[in-house]
């Protein structure tokens, strides 16, 4: 692996006490915390290593304490200090600048800037595509500096559209592997006869069709991450060989038994329950522990208070940065149905709904016509009745399929075109009761 700069722990000096929601901040823009509410007794030991820098809190300090505090940092003068809630008097000697209130990760970003050299870090870069200031998104930011650096793998799990595949491109860009290849991988959409091959490689003459030795995906990611998305959906023998993968650091492509040496970081991700799938017997046990060694939950849009708006916003600055459209804003009856729809398909349905919105809007703001949104409230009785005729729809489908398929839940799934995990998850949506049926 081609050598990159050491990501080196932050460390940040809270004289004074912070309150939950700036320890929140904190961890979220990748700092570790230590409080110093009294300076007596205290002192400041600096860890070699360590980017460290002070911040004296002055909101519910009198003059006698911030001077016992400004003593204790006197020997610390090549420490980076900020104030928070400093008065307008003469500035704290030292003091880089003064914070501002409520303190938000901006602010605490802009200090690990001065803190790591005026230069952008990789971790920076890598949390910049999870946008968002809510206590769900920093807490998604707290994980993701934690995680990044320690070389074991990820489970991430949460609904569709919640961002799973940006935060495995996260945790490789704000590691040790981020100038080595990162490979997203969708297990659902792999044909079951050619995952091993897809994933593994294979030898020429392996199978039928195979006039050439192939390169896996794992062997293409050497040295760097693999993301396996939607991991229920592997078939179960490729999950023995990814089992071997990650015990012993080795594959087999098909048709050799020369084992070859891979260094690879699995991120996995899946909206399904896989101790559910394990109890079924449709998931390796061992795989699954295996992989659920640190567990990054990626939340729904609708647990996100505050974020949709924001979101909004970045979408559409990003589409108009590409695209030429009069849309530049919100109107008050967007931003209410922005806040009031419950956001099924998550982030990515927000994206897609403003850039429709962007491309179909007239005027410079959008408004809720554009979004296609219904208000909440409005021909909700309409649409609740609408959603069951879906629903039973959507149930006779399934098992009218199972039925023509003999119940087979892999040919089921191959005439649905969707995966096996799929059918299991709508059988259990519908109380469709597979052996009872058979």
């Amino acid at each position: 692996m081609a050598a990159v700069p050491e990501l080196r722990p932050r460390c940040m000096i809270w004289l004074g006490r912070p309150t939950d929601q700036e320890r929140e901040v904190v961890a979220a823009a990748g700092w570790d915390l230590r409080v110093i509410a009294d300076a007596g007794g205290a002192r400041i030991g600096l860890r070699g290593g360590d980017r460290v820098a002070a911040l004296l809190d002055m909101r519910r300090g009198d003059d006698a304490w911030a001077a016992a505090m400004q003593a204790l940092l006197a020997p610390h003068s090549d420490l980076p200090l900020v104030a928070l809630g400093a008065g307008g008097g003469d500035p704290l000697p030292g003091c880089l600048f003064q914070l501002r209130e409520p303190l938000d990760l901006a602010q605490v970003q802009q200090l690990a800037k001065i803190v790591d050299g005026e230069r952008p870090m990789a971790r920076e870069a890598g949390v910049a595509s999870l946008v968002g200031g809510s206590a769900a998104t920093l807490a998604v930011h707290a994980s993701l500096h934690k995680f990044a650096p320690v070389d074991l793998p990820v489970l991430v799990t949460g609904e569709t559209g919640t961002g799973k595949e940006l935060a495995a491109r996260a945790l490789h860009e704000m590691s040790i592997r981020r100038g080595r290849p990162f490979i997203a991988v969708n297990c659902g959409a792999l044909p079951a006869s050619l995952v091993q091959s897809e994933l593994f490689g294979h030898e020429k003459g392996a199978f039928t069709g195979a006039m050439a030795r192939r390169i896996g995906l794992f062997e293409a990611a050497d040295g760097g991450t693999i993301f396996l998305d939607e991991i229920g959906d592997l078939p179960l023998d490729a999950q023995t060989n990814l089992l071997r993968v990650l015990q012993e650091g080795t594959l087999e492509r098909v048709g050799s038994h020369h084992s070859i040496r891979i260094d690879v970081r699995v991120i996995a991700a899946t909206h399904v329950d896989l101790e559910d799938a394990v109890a079924h017997g449709r998931f390796r046990q061992d795989l699954f522990y295996r992989l659920d060694v640190l567990r990054l939950h990626m939340p729904p849009l609708r647990e996100r208070n505050g974020d949709v708006e924001l979101l909004a916003r970045h979408f559409l600055a990003e589409f108009r940065a590409q695209h030429r459209v009069r849309a530049r804003g919100f109107d008050a009856s967007a931003r209410r149905q922005l806040h009031a729809h419950r956001w099924p398909g998550n982030v990515r349905e927000l994206m897609n709904r403003v850039r429709r919105a962007a491309v179909v809007c007239d005027s410079e703001l959008i408004g809720a016509h554009d979004l296609q949104l219904r208000d909440a409230g409005s021909a909700s009785g309409a649409e609740d009745g609408l959603d069951e005729v879906r629903v039973q729809a959507e149930r006779e489908a399934v098992l009218a399929t199972l039925r023509d398929s003999g119940f087979n839940v892999s040919e089921c799934a191959r005439r649905l075109r969707v995966s096996r995990v799929t059918v299991y998850r709508l059988c259990k949506k519908h109380r469709l009761e597979l052996e009872a049926l058979r």
